[in-house]
């Protein structure tokens, strides 16, 4: 067999081609006798196994449908696009479709931060209420020297029963940690993943295997564990799937060389790109608001809708992180990402179904009919030191991490417009920052003035006070409440704004799942809705690239802001420029 040098491994040894790309395809018969019959190597449909839940539960994936519905669409590639197919051998088809199976999660980095603060509490908060197969485990993997009883104590640490306070919590947790194991070793070796791959075939113990991948490390030694993880650890008889955590490349050229490594060992529909905005509560049902309610799909347009704002910031700075955050910035931290896939979610267009390609079909073609970013339509910041009372904030620039003349923005604004039949002429402005007076992220939606209306008299020159505006609030304290003029009880004529309000935690007791949660269940069964397939990657970035090189060419100096404040003054002018007052700055916010 030949050997494959492939640009994209860091190391300088070869590797056969990934065995990731021999998974498992499940066919049922008829289609196997098309293949025979044609003598074809192309597949012309799929078939999945999901894995099993427990009996006595019908566990709902984000597209609502059952976790045991057979999915159909798998593929991952964008419609009127080829798709390249795995090369190498195809696994014998399994006579039963119920055969037993064991999932096995490896967190890869499972010495950080994000491993021990969200990932394991996401994956205990699953079996906590449920959510997992019955057989399953789940494998730390780092460099870090440690044993199995040491990596359980860690992360017993960060498990809580925050959903509720039943006594059965810590018989639950231990019961969790028993299935916990940790193998150390090195992220490019693929001796150390032929170990783990021993290990996790242990405790599969000769069961049908499905094999789930978190890579919870810095981008640049992704496309290493990739590498080791398909020649050595990936699935022989089951599924194999990488969640990949962002960032995803720096620009469009960076993005695609990640993505071509990346599918050198992978298929497409093998990689799950994490995006955690996009499971949260408030963004889940931005759609369900849309598409099942007739009050607000007729009037989602341009001939209602006045501006859409989306708005994120942080009342903290980067804090030990700047180093990291330097090499970014926020439009590729905030914008680029989470803000951008929002706004697709907002402004697409009815999807056929709720099967994933077809939403992230819809939001791809909004992404591509966005018009290309001007820099006189973007303002960026840094954060300066400031004083407030007694306490003393520092500059982003006093980071020991980061340099003393960094122009890296820690708060951007920009106003983008969709140039298509629904959004024509709509500003769509975005602003994301940190050091801010406030954590927030919202969405809102400014509706026109009332044509003719016979009350402006009773609102002054101000006619924005007497517009309607919806907003979501995707955090904290999740609510969705619209702006609305009444009258002032009395016998005058006084107008008042006033609200109708969904606040979650008093309509919904219940503690809303973590982001995590929802998208480690989903990838889990193979839900591909709320991950972030490569076309609309390649589009996102073509749209932001162009803009990031004009300011690193141009050295374009950020507008310093106090820490604490509500930004620079030049977002202000922006939203001006395009006839627009931002939502967030009214008393009643």
């Amino acid at each position: 067999m030949a050997t494959y040098l492939s640009p994209c491994s860091s190391s300088s040894t070869s590797s056969t081609p990934s065995s990731f790309k021999n998974e498992t395809r499940q066919f049922n018969k008829v289609i196997t006798m098309l293949r025979e019959a044609h003598s074809s190597s192309r597949w012309v449909s799929q078939i999945r196994l999901r894995t099993p839940a427990r009996k006595h539960f019908q566990l709902k994936s984000s597209n609502g449908h059952p976790l045991n519905a057979v999915s159909f669409n798998d593929a991952g590639s964008p419609v009127g696009k080829e798709q390249t197919e795995p090369q190498g051998k195809v696994f014998p088809i399994s006579d039963s479709e119920n055969v037993e199976s064991k999932l096995s999660i490896t967190v890869v980095g499972a010495s950080g931060d994000l491993a021990k603060k969200k990932i394991f509490p996401a994956l205990f908060a699953l079996y906590y209420e449920d959510c997992l197969p019955e057989n399953f485990v789940v494998f730390g993997y780092a460099r870090t020297e440690m044993t199995d009883e040491e990596l359980r104590n860690v992360i017993s640490t960060t498990l809580t029963c925050r959903i509720d306070q039943r006594e059965n919590c810590e018989g639950k947790m231990d019961q969790f940690l028993k299935r916990c194991f940790y193998h150390a070793g090195q992220y490019n070796s693929e001796e150390h993943f032929a170990e783990l791959d021993r290990k996790l075939k242990e405790k599969e113990a000769g069961s049908k295997s499905n094999r789930l991948f978190y890579l919870s490390i810095p981008p640049n030694i992704f496309v290493d564990v990739v590498r080791c993880a398909s020649v050595k650890a990936s699935s022989a008889n089951g599924w194999t799937r990488v969640i990949v955590e962002k960032p995803f490349g720096r620009d469009s050229e960076s993005s695609a060389q990640l993505t071509k490594c990346l599918k050198h060992y992978l298929t497409e529909d093998q990689i799950f790109r994490i995006d955690h905005y996009l499971g949260k509560e408030l963004v889940e049902n931005l759609s369900v608001l849309r598409f099942s309610n007739l009050v607000f799909e007729p009037v989602w347009s341009r001939n209602y809708i006045r501006n859409v704002q989306l708005i994120f910031s942080e009342d903290f700075g980067t804090e030990g992180r700047g180093g990291y955050f330097d090499k970014y910035g926020i439009i590729r931290d905030i914008m680029q990402n989470h803000l951008l896939q929002i706004l697709a979610l907002f402004a697409m267009e009815t999807p056929v179904s709720l099967d994933a390609e077809d939403i992230r079909n819809e939001k791809v073609k909004v992404i591509r009919s966005m018009r290309p970013l001007l820099l006189e339509d973007v303002v960026v910041g840094q954060y300066k030191g400031h004083i407030k009372g007694s306490k003393s904030y520092p500059a982003y620039i006093d980071d020991p991490t980061v340099p003393k003349d960094s122009r890296t923005p820690t708060f951007a604004a920009a106003a983008l417009f969709i140039d298509n039949a629904r959004w024509d002429g709509v500003p769509f402005l975005m602003k994301a920052g940190k050091a801010l007076h406030t954590k927030r992220a919202e969405i809102r939606v400014q509706f026109r003035h009332v044509p003719g209306n016979l009350y402006k008299r009773n609102f002054g020159t101000d006619l924005d006070k007497a517009t309607n505006e919806l907003v979501l609030r995707v955090q904290p304290d999740e609510a969705i409440y619209l702006k609305i003029n009444n009258k002032v009880p009395g016998l005058g004529m006084r107008l008042d704004r006033s609200d109708l309000n969904l606040l979650y935690r008093s309509r919904y007791p219940a503690e809303t799942p973590d982001a995590y949660e929802r998208l480690l269940l989903d990838a889990i069964e193979g839900e591909r809705r709320l991950f972030i397939r490569s076309d609309e990657l390649d589009a996102a970035w073509a749209l932001f690239t162009p803009l990031l090189k004009q300011l690193d060419e141009k050295k374009i100096v950020p507008e310093l802001y106090p820490y604490g404040s509500r930004g620079p003054v030049g977002p202000h002018y922006l939203a001006a420029k395009h006839n627009v007052r931002w939502g967030d700055l009214g008393d009643d916010d």
